[in-house]
């Protein structure tokens, strides 16, 4: 995976969740990288709602002040997007020349998408030839028009030159790579826990090889604990950080308690499906990040539910400085900044091009370049 590029290619990784917006800025040295920057802003309730932007001003805002006060002045980033909007999958074309791959791409990719092809944006990246010669490996990956483009025109909005559209699932994988450099055929899954979608990937080694978007995250939480106690939504978000009166406490872990059993039965399922459709049978290790990973009790609940050790996924694990620049309300890890951290090792034009191919190692994530729209 080459990581290196020159200086003025760096990009500022961007990432617009339903709750919030992290930052996360990196500089280049002799042994690696090291934090420039990084940041968080907590959103207005309502500006993001189900994957849609509602509230567009809410957004500019955030990531004004963000930049603001890093004082920041490179303008180009790296974002991402995930959900239902988002379609990825392991697909094999019928032409055994790599070079022929974008031009079959648009047309093979009609039978596995179910949008209007018109209404997507489509990038693919080659895994190299199937086992009899015949057919070429293929991760496809679509995403619609319509959520791209309007987060890329409200980061625009903001003054910021959006040069990358990635994947959640992709910037998550190539964090994970990063820092833990992991052995070949180690077979991992990364959860990625946000406000309302979960991302659950499956790594083997540093090759990647399955992702899932499940529709739930902490905003499960906080609902279960306004509706079974009675209290207003901001309560609840305090109750379930922590911040409730004594006698509640106990009312509020049983509530958290059966939330992660509904969250961990997703997981399930999702492992349950990886299994039927992979030659990879078990698990050595689950890695969970994003800001819901911190929920009470969530981590302990994995690791007893699926008998694996569960840790938090650290992406400033080889990346120096990172304690003195993270931001007040992370954990001491920073796992909630994992996908600002996969999105800031993106540069422009880092895909791996057709004759790279025939390794399945060097996946960098979806190539959408804005600017050419």
């Amino acid at each position: 995976m080459a990581l290196f590029g020159s200086k003025a290619s760096r990009l500022i990784g961007l990432d617009v969740g339903s709750s919030s917006i992290k930052m996360v800025a990196l500089q280049q040295t002799r042994i690696g990288y090291q934090v420039a920057a990084a940041g968080i802003e907590q959103l207005p309730g309502g500006t993001i709602v189900k994957g849609v932007i509602a509230k567009p001003e809410g957004v500019v805002n955030s990531i004004n002040r963000i930049f603001e006060s890093q004082d920041l002045k490179d303008t180009q980033v790296a974002c991402s997007v995930s959900g239902h909007a988002v379609i990825v999958k392991k697909i094999v074309l019928p032409v055994s020349d790599p070079g022929e791959v974008g031009d079959s791409i648009q047309w093979e990719a009609e039978q596995y998408i179910p949008f209007d092809i018109a209404d997507v944006y489509l990038d693919y990246h080659l895994l190299g030839p199937t086992e009899d010669g015949t057919g070429t490996n293929v991760i496809l990956v679509a995403a619609k028009r319509e959520t791209i483009d309007s987060q890329s025109d409200v980061i625009a909005i903001s003054g910021k030159q959006p040069m990358i559209m990635d994947i959640d699932a992709f910037a998550l994988h190539n964090a994970y790579e990063m820092n833990y450099s992991p052995e070949p055929d180690t077979v991992v899954a990364l959860l990625n826990i946000g406000a309302s979608i979960m991302n659950v990937s499956i790594a083997a080694g540093e090759e990647f090889i399955f992702t899932r978007d499940i529709g739930m995250g902490g905003a499960y939480y906080t609902e279960y604990v306004q509706r079974d106690l009675g209290v207003s939504y901001e309560e609840a978000e305090q109750y379930k950080k922590g911040d409730a009166p004594e006698e509640l406490k106990l009312t509020v872990s049983s509530v958290l308690h059966s939330v992660s059993g509904i969250l961990a039965l997703e997981v399930q399922k999702t492992f349950d499906y990886f299994r039927t459709t992979s030659e990879f049978e078990e698990m050595q290790s689950i890695f969970i990040c994003g800001g819901a990973s911190r929920t009470e009790g969530l981590r302990e609940y994995l690791q007893e539910t699926f008998q694996v050790p569960v840790e938090f996924l650290n992406p400033f694990q080889a990346i120096q400085g990172n304690g003195s620049k993270l931001p007040a309300g992370v954990g001491e890890d920073g796992s909630e900044l994992t996908i600002a951290v996969g999105l800031a090792l993106r540069q422009v034009g880092d895909k791996p091009s057709a004759a790279a191919a025939g390794s399945q190692t060097g996946w960098k994530g979806f190539l959408h370049k804005l600017t050419k729209r």
